[in-house]
């Protein structure tokens, strides 16, 4: 028996409506704070808001264990139909909808198992500065069990399965800015061209080589350079994605990238500054918080339909929890839901039924979580 009553599947699709038309970017979700507030007000939450960045948390119940589930709340910036704006591409909109759809469904039930439910609701995901803002405030640090959920792409995961865990990869940011010397393009022994050296770049990453068996890659995204014809650019600015499954394949990344780029400033004579972002960081998933997710998703849509950890390259920064705060036991929900094109693109689209099974799957693994960990906690 579903565990959100029925009365209330309509209210769902009022609320991912709600959000889905008002988007705001990282860090300035500040209307998506207030309207979740109020939802999390209305069911008899205790609320905390922080005024250190946006965001929300709801809390019921009370004692160990600490169950938290979380919701990202941003838009990203893009181009849709010619026109730059904030746009809910990414799935976040859906989230907060889920997790404020089992919200709903938790505070429905008359008696619930002993310990904490919280509701976390985190800004600035995109931009990988939301989960660390949360871990600064404190209000994460008596978590035990932290869940999350994520729509997951056609390409991964098709409609009515789920996954038990997503094993998002590491990713890193680089941005460079190459000093060189300008001259005259009649003269180009003169100079040196920053375009000619971001090019040398981005052939010798190409030289990078890890342990195969890890999945991995860097790449040139931006490059930008001169701006008059006959004079060859001195100075170049250029941005690095860097990737890869494993923290300790990342790091060896970085490091080599940093080796590459240091070799090609020596051969051209040219200076290259570079800052490294500290990114997102691969998965880092409990067994156990595994286990009970997959209970979970078998309750809900039968074991045939549980897939197991799902292998992605993407990331996100819901697992620098587990990361800072290395007693939390945590693991993300995949939920398949005919997602296409893909995720970000402008016009992304998915099967909104899909978010009635993800409040079930979220509702019930802290439920299962709660009666199974109120003795051994």
């Amino acid at each position: 028996m579903p565990l959100l009553p029925e009365e209330y599947r309509a209210t769902i699709k009022e609320v991912f409506a709600h959000l889905h038309a008002n988007p705001e970017i990282s860090m300035k979700e500040v209307n998506t704070t207030k309207y979740v507030k109020e939802w999390l007000d209305k069911l008899g939450c205790r609320t905390r808001t922080f005024d250190s960045c946006p965001g929300v948390i709801g809390e019921i119940g009370e004692g160990k264990p600490v169950v938290a589930v979380r919701a990202d709340m941003d838009a990203l910036w893009q181009e849709v139909n010619g026109e730059f704006r904030a746009n809910h591409s990414c799935g976040h909109d859906a989230h907060m909808t889920m997790v404020i759809g089992a919200a709903i469904a938790l505070t429905q039930m008359k008696d619930l198992p002993a310990g904490t439910i919280r509701f976390v609701f985190q800004p600035a995901e995109e931009i990988a500065q939301g989960a660390l803002a949360l871990i600064e405030t404190g209000a994460l640090s008596d978590i035990d069990y932290y869940y999350g959920v994520h729509l997951r792409p056609v390409q991964e995961l098709p409609a009515g399965k789920a996954a038990s865990s997503i094993r998002h990869g590491a990713s890193r940011g680089v941005t460079g800015v190459i000093y060189g010397e300008e001259a005259h393009a009649a003269r180009p022994h003169l100079g040196i061209n920053a375009i000619e050296v971001a090019s040398s770049i981005v052939q010798e990453l190409g030289h990078i080589h890890l342990d195969p068996r890890i999945p991995y890659s860097v790449k040139m995204t931006t490059m930008h350079a001169g701006e008059t014809r006959n004079i060859i650019p001195g100075t170049g600015r250029f941005t690095l994605d860097l990737r890869a499954q494993t923290n300790e394949a990342m790091t060896e990344l970085v490091e080599k990238v940093q080796q590459t780029v240091n070799g090609v400033a020596s051969r051209y004579g040219a200076r290259i500054e570079l800052e490294i972002a500290h990114g997102l960081a691969a998965a880092q998933v409990d067994a156990t918080a595994e286990n009970y997710m997959a209970a979970a998703i078998a309750e809900v849509i039968g074991q045939e339909n549980t897939a197991s950890a799902l292998l992605t390259t993407g990331g996100d920064d819901f697992h620098q929890v587990a990361i800072k705060l290395p007693h939390v036991k945590a693991t993300m929900l995949g939920l398949g839901c005919g997602l296409a094109p893909g995720l970000h693109h402008p016009h992304m689209s998915f099967e909104h039924d899909a978010m009635y099974t993800g409040i079930e799957i979220l509702a019930r693994v802290i439920l299962n979580t709660l009666q199974n960990e109120a003795v051994t906690v």
